[in-house]
């Protein structure tokens, strides 16, 4: 496995990515001679139809359903935006 500090990543990151995305290369990178992340390549995901089934509005309606769990009863998407933009 190929290992990069920091450094060499900001200076030469187009061409470190590249071996990742064209050769399939997994890249460490490493901060003080540590290992701090690992660069992979990613699998193309093949969306899945079913006969009838439309899958982008099945996968909203999932994300939707999660994102329901955690939501705080009586707030608005626009008064949770805000507030994630006033913590930054």
């Amino acid at each position: 496995m190929i290992s990069v500090g920091i450094r060499e990543l900001k200076q030469h990151t187009s061409e470190i990515l590249r071996k990742v995305r064209e050769d399939g290369k997994e890249i460490q990178v490493t901060y003080h001679g540590k290992t701090i992340a690992l660069l992979v390549p990613v699998k193309p995901v093949e969306p899945v139809m079913d006969e009838g089934e439309n899958t982008a509005w099945t996968n909203l309606d999932q994300l939707a359903a999660e994102i329901s769990i955690y939501w705080q009863e009586g707030l608005s998407a626009s008064e949770a935006v805000h507030e994630a933009r006033r913590e930054l």
